[in-house]
């Protein structure tokens, strides 16, 4: 019985040193993403029908932000204004 006892004690140490190792590597690795991104991709109007030359509507938003691709290339977006609203974006910041 105390062996069992030791063991349990054991296995929830090392599972509470084991999840307090990976929320501290999180924080330290974690990936900051533009805020502009974000914005875009709730703009787009989530075809990801790959019209615009990107695989999906997230892949457009990073590349319109990261790589400067033009903002006009969203073909289901083309009533909506969606070109319009990614210009108002790109400029704020």
């Amino acid at each position: 019985m105390q062996t069992l006892i030791y063991t349990v004690l054991l296995l929830g140490v090392m599972g509470f040193v084991a999840g307090l190792g990976l929320s501290i590597a999180a924080k330290k690795f974690e990936v900051q993403e533009d805020p502009r991104v974000e914005e875009i991709v709730k703009i787009l109007p989530g075809a990801n029908c790959g019209l615009c030359g990107y695989p999906g509507c997230s892949a457009y938003a990073h590349a319109v932000v990261e790589k400067g691709a033009s903002n006009d290339l969203c073909v289901p977006g083309k009533k909506a204004g969606v070109s319009d609203k990614i210009k108002k974006i790109m400029k704020e910041k």
